[in-house]
């Protein structure tokens, strides 16, 4: 039996006791930076925001989220586990007992609006304190903590915490698909979940599999065609811009938009490389494939680079775009080269639907390095939301010029 450990505080005017704790995995992700080395959260922490008129009672609303959260316990039982290090080895493991070990589960309050955090503004301050605070920095670490809070107005905030080193984006809302679907009364997702490590079998994988564990803004408006089509024409028409071998998907698409924005909001100096960095998931370009059950981190590191200057020419997108394909196309032929596809944009909004509907919002809420990216399949389904994170207000307010410049 899997024990759900409850846990009730009060936040009153978007504060609350503590500190926030969170980052968000499988929206697709990218960095862009002036240095190849990024600083990624031991955490992922995606929310998801309900409105008043979706929900049952919040007391009802909490009881059935904790009950079937016990039950989506006993098909992803490690999760209810600690990571701990094993002195004998130097080692860091997954320890799981069953009559001891359990997932906390935070009931709050806020005063915050839920009507005014779904809108478009990103209130990072109030988004950290809606997810559960997680000490992940020290050994033994809990793996799992989830939060709901009754929100000004009657509406939800549901936050899951997951420690990073023992699952990656896909795989935490594989998690969270599985939960809504115990929620609604529903048949878990199949195939089951796989924790079966042998699956991704590399040279040196063990010793890959102890780094991993033992390191570890505004939404814009896209006209995803309008954009796509752009760039393509960009790359034909200008001579000094690199060949894109195919016209650029959908993600190549936004995020060589949001690097170009990134390049030109941040005084850079022109002949400084400004990379883009991003994660690709390598389940299916295994020898053989580990599968889309397996439920662990299975991604390899995308990076690409362009001196500043060629993000600020007329050609800056196409250039962008080609460079973004080509860090695509050598994972593609190597998908181990930088272990540690863009696929379609994760389904979210879909996967957190409890049987309320799909929620009004769902956020990244670690999502507060500079230059970094979320990709989710819009809530309506035929779009992409995508969050950015620029710190400093000037270079946010130039990096909006830019994006309405470059996408008039």
């Amino acid at each position: 039996m899997h024990h759900v450990a409850g846990e009730n505080r009060r936040c009153q005017l978007r504060r609350c006791a503590g500190k926030g704790c969170a980052d968000a995995g499988s929206h697709n992700q990218a960095q862009c930076h002036g240095s190849p080395v990024a600083d990624w959260s031991a955490a992922a922490a995606p929310l998801a925001l309900l409105g008043r008129d979706q929900l049952p009672a919040f007391d009802t609303a909490v009881q059935s989220l904790r009950s079937s959260l016990t039950a989506t316990l006993a098909t992803f039982a490690p999760l209810a586990g600690k990571l701990v290090h094993l002195a004998g080895t130097g080692d860091v493991a997954i320890r799981f007992s069953a009559s001891s070990d359990g997932v906390r589960f935070v009931v709050a309050e806020s005063d915050a609006d839920v009507c005014r955090l779904a809108g478009e503004e990103h209130d990072v301050q109030t988004f950290e304190h809606l997810v559960p605070e997680v000490e992940m920095g020290e050994l033994p670490a809990p793996l799992l903590a989830v939060q709901a809070t009754r929100l000004g107005g009657g509406g939800m905030a549901l936050g899951v915490t997951l420690h990073h080193g023992v699952a990656d984006g896909r795989s935490l809302w594989r998690f969270v698909e599985a939960w809504a679907a115990a929620c609604r009364g529903d048949a878990l997702p199949e195939p089951p979940p796989s924790f079966d490590r042998s699956r991704v079998s590399l040279p040196g994988g063990e010793e890959l599999a102890r780094s991993v564990l033992t390191k570890y803004a505004p939404n814009l408006p896209l006209q995803i065609e309008r954009l796509k089509q752009h760039i393509a024409r960009v790359g034909e028409e200008s001579q000094g811009a690199p060949p894109l071998r195919r016209p650029p998907s959908t993600f190549v698409a936004v995020v060589a938009l949001a690097w170009t924005c990134y390049a030109r909001c941040r005084p850079f100096p022109a002949d400084e490389d400004v990379f883009l960095f991003f994660f690709a998931d390598v389940r299916d370009r295994l020898d053989p494939p580990a599968g889309a059950e397996y439920f662990g981190a299975c991604i390899s590191r995308c990076l690409a680079r362009l001196p500043a200057r060629e993000l600020r020419g007329a050609p800056a997108l196409a250039a962008a775009a080609s460079a973004a394909q080509g860090a695509v196309r050598e994972v593609a032929e190597d998908p181990l080269a930088g272990w540690e596809f863009a696929r379609t944009p994760t389904r979210a909004y879909e996967a957190a639907d409890f049987g309320w509907g799909r929620p009004r919002r769902t956020e990244n809420v670690k999502m507060n390095h500079d230059g970094q990216v979320a990709l989710v399949r819009a809530r309506d389904g035929d779009g992409v939301q995508v969050s950015v994170s620029v710190l400093r207000r000037a270079h946010m307010d130039a990096f909006k010029s830019e994006f309405l410049s470059l996408m008039a």
